[in-house]
């Protein structure tokens, strides 16, 4: 059996389709799931899939680390990508923190991490901080 050229293009850019699919089910996660913390989750794999695009067209085929040795035709692997991905993992444990301490403090205030029963509770009463705050403007005004 002949390699087809298709199967050969499709087989030898496997690292795009591993991203793409990756992307694809963290971004139905993040649209269809109304739990908060499945919405971090789908989050953090639509993260892990542009980690894993930027290292894998970083590397050089036959390309080696990059330290200086002695031979003039050595071939390195561009070092920026893997720099920013370090970068970019710190940066997203801590956004993963900020999101999950969000999510308790969600639901110690409503009870519930569901997004359609927090909208459901928000409907039911009046959380717009202005008739709050207007109530207590003209109450401290009138005492003053």
């Amino acid at each position: 059996m002949e390699d087809s050229p298709i199967l050969e293009f499709v087989l030898g850019r496997y690292n795009y389709w591993l991203v793409i699919v990756l992307m694809m089910v963290g971004l139905y996660v993040v649209v269809a799931r109304g739990n908060l913390v499945k919405k971090l989750v789908g989050l953090n794999l639509f993260q892990v899939s542009v980690f894993l695009f930027y290292i894998s067209v970083g590397k050089v085929t036959g390309g080696t680390a990059p330290i200086y040795v002695d031979d003039p035709n050595a071939l390195y692997s561009n070092p920026l990508p893997h720099v920013l991905i370090l970068t970019a993992i710190v940066v997203g444990v801590a956004t993963l923190a900020v999101g999950l301490s969000l999510v308790i403090r969600i639901q110690r205030a409503y009870g519930t991490i569901e997004e359609d029963d927090i909208q459901a509770a928000d409907a039911g009463r009046d959380v717009s901080p202005r008739a709050g705050g207007e109530s207590g403007t003209s109450a401290s005004g009138g005492a003053a």
